[in-house]
């Protein structure tokens, strides 16, 4: 029998990490973080990382594992999460892998079979030199029409690693070859659109109020460039872009990134919602309860 993971997914702002924290915190579990952006050291606000406090309430895995910029593959993060998943299961803990990174959980859910080869340094130079409707054309071109529903496509460093990944002949979705390590449950968080959308809304105007602008700023001060940021995505391009007085005003851009975080979050729906496995759960009722009772039966089998 294969060892069991327990998977809390869903959209920016649905409540996942709350959902996990706590069932974690019930079932003596601990975290796998499957967050591309949580990864990065820093910028604690801009990535939505869990408190110190609801560090020490429930240890976390795969938090600050990485610079802003360098190199970091699919297949890095797939070992991590192994070797954290691992090292959890030995010490007889339950894993719980949360997150809304819909490819890093399934690349460690799924098994997907990688190749941890670093990069082409020529290739790469090549695709940074590009626009990036130009990348967006590449990939539709290599990948066979679509681009995969997880990606930003406004996030040029992801979009040239995508690239790369399609150049090397691999595939991008689901239809890659996979050996699963685990046997998996799969949990879904999420709000029907006008409550996703208010929920966002709430959760980023909280994260201005705390420092999330001064986040971009310090890092813009210690010598992290304007580009940098625009790579890194979303919250971090958009700072940076009102930094750089890119915007009318706060107005602008306040609106512009939380339309750019709503649609994000459809793609992220779009991504999950291809899973049929996944169970979602009724966030009007008891998410806990219903959860609990799932992760009952699951680990009772």
């Amino acid at each position: 029998m294969k060892p069991k993971l327990i998977a809390v997914v869903g959209t920016n702002a649905s409540g996942k990490s709350a959902v996990g924290l706590e069932l974690a915190r019930r079932l003596g579990g601990e975290i796998v973080s499957a967050d591309s952006r949580q990864i990065l050291r820093g910028y604690d606000l801009c990535s939505g990382k869990v408190t110190a406090e609801e560090r020490q309430a429930v240890p976390h895995h795969l938090l600050d594992i990485a610079d802003p910029g360098a190199y970091f593959s699919l297949a890095d993060y797939q070992s991590h999460a192994y070797a954290a998943i691992d090292d959890i299961l030995s010490r007889g803990r339950q894993p719980f892998l949360v997150g809304g990174t819909g490819l890093y959980v399934d690349a460690v859910a799924d098994g997907y079979d990688l190749v941890g080869a670093g990069p082409d340094e020529a290739q790469r130079e090549r695709l940074e030199a590009m626009e990036t409707d130009d990348l967006v054309r590449l990939l539709r071109e290599e990948s066979g029409g679509e681009v995969p529903g997880y990606l930003d496509v406004n996030n040029k460093r992801r979009l040239v690693r995508a690239c790369e990944v399609a150049l090397s002949g691999r595939l991008l979705d689901e239809t890659r070859a996979c050996s699963p390590r685990y046997e998996v449950l799969k949990i879904g968080v999420t709000w029907e659109r006008p409550l996703l959308r208010q929920r966002i809304d709430e959760r980023l105007r909280r994260r201005l109020e705390q420092g999330m602008l001064d986040e971009v700023r310090q890092g813009l001060a210690a010598g992290v460039s304007y580009e940098a940021f625009y790579n890194l995505g979303l919250e971090y391009r958009f700072i940076a872009q009102y930094l750089n007085g890119e915007f009318a005003g706060f107005d602008e851009f306040y609106e512009k990134l939380h339309t750019a975080i709503c649609r994000f979050a459809k793609r992220q729906m779009t991504w999950f919602r291809r899973d049929a496995s996944i169970r979602w759960l009724d966030m009007h009722g008891d998410p806990v309860a219903q959860a609990t009772e799932l992760i009952g039966e699951f680990l009772g089998k």
